[in-house]
């Protein structure tokens, strides 16, 4: 990782947080919806981080591959793209 490498780290540890605060909800019993409520909002904020990392790969990894015009590696850097925008959607 290279230019969101920062914003990644911090939005993990603050995700690391949320995730503590979700088990000590379920540790402490609480409603259900509210900790369905948490559940939600730590998986957004993962999908936030999963996009900062897929922007990185393309603006280096991709990019390094089209101006290496190694047609077998671009292809090869395509095609993960595309599975990693397939695996995103879910």
């Amino acid at each position: 990782m290279h230019e969101n490498r920062e914003a990644a780290l911090k939005r993990l540890k603050r995700l690391e947080g949320q995730v503590r605060g979700v088990a000590r909800m379920v540790e402490e019993d609480r409603y259900c919806v509210d900790i369905l409520t948490q559940i939600a909002a730590v998986r957004a904020a993962l999908k936030g981080v999963e996009k900062l990392v897929i922007e990185d790969h393309a603006s280096h990894c991709i990019e390094d591959a089209l101006a290496s015009g190694d047609r077998t590696d671009q292809r090869a850097k395509f095609m993960e793209l595309i599975q990693l925008l397939d695996r995103a959607r879910d």
